[in-house]
């Protein structure tokens, strides 16, 4: 699981990473420098706006078990991730400045296509799913999501949380100049690729109920919208892990 220094989404990151090591699997964890102790947007801890638009309690237990756990504390780098020693790829999102280090490395992009290459699994989840975006096929040129049904954060979610906090916290929501759904929707061979998901302004998957998360599996590719789908992820994850 590459990710950034700072800003990393709390849920996207610690949910999975409960699910796959309480199953048993060892997540490895990548930044740019080895041995940084990577950092989440510290807003999704405290409240991002009065309070609220923060990780739900769980997931915050989940992060502080995270951060001290040896992997977490060790981390490789980007440029020594052999994609070969391992059985899956998780790209989780986030949003607040810190997030551009990660999502526009080519580095990381190198590597997600030495990974695509393998066939194994490969999982991105909101801002995460930009990494493949912009991840060019060896062969062919375009993204390696060319071919493939994907979902990512939705333009009406990120849209609508810019003009709810824009006033307090200016772009903070905007990460780049171009809403996550557009660029990801240009990578696709047909626009009728992305699939949205249900519309929804608050609920989110839970550990016991799932009704309200959406993900989208195409071949061995799984990606999610947002925080609220965090859980569903996991568990499919999980599962593409044992097949």
């Amino acid at each position: 699981m590459p990710l950034p220094d700072n800003d990393f989404d709390v849920t996207e990151v610690a949910v999975p990473w409960h699910i796959l090591t309480a199953a048993g699997h060892r997540v490895t964890f990548a930044t740019e420098r080895a041995g940084t102790r990577p950092a989440a947007d510290p807003r999704l801890l405290t409240g991002v706006l009065l309070g609220k638009l923060g990780a739900a309690a769980e997931p915050q237990r989940f992060y502080r078990r995270l951060t001290a756990d040896d992997e977490y504390q060790r981390t490789i780098s980007w440029a020594d991730i052999v994609p070969a020693d391992f059985d899956g790829l998780i790209l989780p999102g986030g949003h607040a400045p810190g997030m551009r280090q990660y999502l526009s490395a080519l580095v990381l992009q190198e590597k997600a296509a030495q990974f695509w290459a393998l066939g194994r699994p490969v999982g991105a989840i909101c801002h995460g799913t930009l990494v493949l975006a912009r991840t060019a096929d060896p062969g062919t040129g375009r993204s390696v999501l060319a071919d493939r049904r994907t979902t990512c954060l939705p333009k009406y979610m990120e849209r609508g949380a810019y003009l709810l906090t824009g006033w307090r916290l200016g772009r903070y929501y905007r990460t780049y100049p171009a809403y996550v759904q557009d660029e990801v929707t240009a990578a696709l061979a047909d626009p009728a690729q992305f699939e949205r998901g249900p519309r929804v302004l608050a609920a989110r998957g839970t550990a016991a109920d799932d009704s309200a998360a959406f993900v989208v599996q195409d071949r061995n590719y799984l990606s999610a919208r947002w925080p609220g789908d965090a859980y569903l992820f996991g568990r499919r994850f999980l599962a593409m892990l044992a097949a």
